[in-house]
């Protein structure tokens, strides 16, 4: 099967799960998103770890466990998202030592941070990208700069600030027709909106 890499666009807001943030990896040769919903644990440790300037007093268990690994030599050389059951994505993460490599399941949030402290490539299965990856039409020539709101984003993260929000209550898509569904999905991948359209995607996926 052929793999296609991907780099980590940013983080966002989770719109319907309270604590929770979206994850927007982009493929790197073309223009389909891949949003996965994460915790904000995870999140606030892939926003150190995008910010290399940002050093937390103590380590996370990510940056644990890279030290861990570098004492035993231990080196992530790849992480690959290999599948996609019921909108939870699975991972595996490419270890190698003594010239001997090694295949370890892992949670998609935890493999991703830990690809980001060894500077290890991210992949994923074209099939995978074709189920989930949300298309977008036209992309900027340019590449874009962090917004405002992406900024505030990432510092409420790193300093870990807990932001006001009133849980809200996650969204009933089985209601809706496959049409109503594919026309709700243009319009948020349109505003941005990539963790709803990813929930919107997971219900289209079930249905086909």
């Amino acid at each position: 099967m052929s793999l296609v890499r991907l780099n980590i666009k940013g983080i966002s807001y989770s719109q319907t799960q309270n604590g929770a943030y979206a994850l927007i990896l982009n493929e790197e040769d073309g223009e389909r998103k891949l949003p996965i919903v994460i915790g904000a644990f995870e999140a606030q440790s892939i926003a150190i770890a995008l910010e290399k300037e940002i050093r937390p007093p103590r380590p996370l268990t990510h940056d644990l466990f890279k030290n861990f690994a570098d004492r035993f030599a231990i080196v992530v050389k790849q992480v690959i998202i290999h599948k996609l059951v019921d909108g939870v994505f699975y991972s595996s993460i490419i270890c190698e030592r003594d010239n001997l490599e090694e295949i370890i399941d892992a949670r998609t949030s935890d493999a991703i941070a830990l690809a980001l402290r060894f500077k290890a490539p991210i992949f994923t299965y074209k099939a995978i990208l074709e189920k989930a990856g949300i298309y977008l039409k036209s992309t900027p020539s340019k590449k874009k700069k962090i917004s405002k709101q992406e900024e505030t984003i990432l510092e409420e993260l790193i300093l870990g600030d807990d932001a006001e929000s009133t849980p809200k209550k996650a969204e009933d898509f089985s209601k809706y027709t496959l049409k109503e569904l594919k026309a709700m999905l243009n319009d948020a991948v349109n505003n941005e909106d990539y963790e709803r359209a990813a929930s919107i995607r997971d219900e289209v996926s079930k249905r086909s």
